[in-house]
């Protein structure tokens, strides 16, 4: 499978994805732990089928000092000991807020009372935003064969500098 299409190179397609990199550095500058963002990242990637991504954010994630047990868990986090009952509510909250047409409900009213327990107002703000973020890169990039592999932690913040 091939990469259909380079966003990048087209004119519009960079415009817009620096105007979508502006929109994510918002979340990266939130007080929503680093770690928690990019498991959330990475789970909503791994339920889209996101190759690019799930490299993009598993490197990431190492890079920042993620153990690799927990990246390996991400995808059976339910049946993990080694995610804290925060990023079990966020984890939660990737999962309905990314298979919304699975449910007519969405999010979970329990998931919410998790999500409200453990973050405060600019955090839930920021994590929102990042399930709506990651689930439109994920498109992005699987609408135009974007495939995982060559990605290097670094390499996206470089791009928009």
């Amino acid at each position: 499978m091939d990469t259909r299409f380079n966003l990048f190179e087209n004119e519009v397609g960079s415009r817009f994805a620096k105007r979508f990199a502006g929109a994510g550095l918002v979340v990266q500058q939130s007080s929503l732990p680093k770690s928690t963002q990019e498991l959330v990242s990475l789970r909503a990637s791994q339920i889209n089928g996101c190759g690019h991504c799930i490299d993009m954010h598993t490197k990431e994630a190492a890079a920042a000092g993620e153990s690799a047990v927990r990246l390996h868990l991400v995808a059976a986090w339910r049946e993990s000991t080694v995610f804290t009952e925060a990023e079990r509510a966020a984890l939660a909250l990737a999962e309905e807020g990314t298979r919304l047409a699975d449910t007519h409900q969405g999010v979970r009213d329990e998931t919410w009372a998790q999500v409200r327990e453990h973050y405060d107002d600019d955090q839930i703000a920021a994590l929102v935003s990042l399930v709506a973020l990651i689930n439109a890169a994920n498109r992005l990039a699987v609408i135009v064969h974007q495939r995982g592999g060559s990605y290097e932690a670094g390499m996206f913040a470089a791009a928009f500098d």
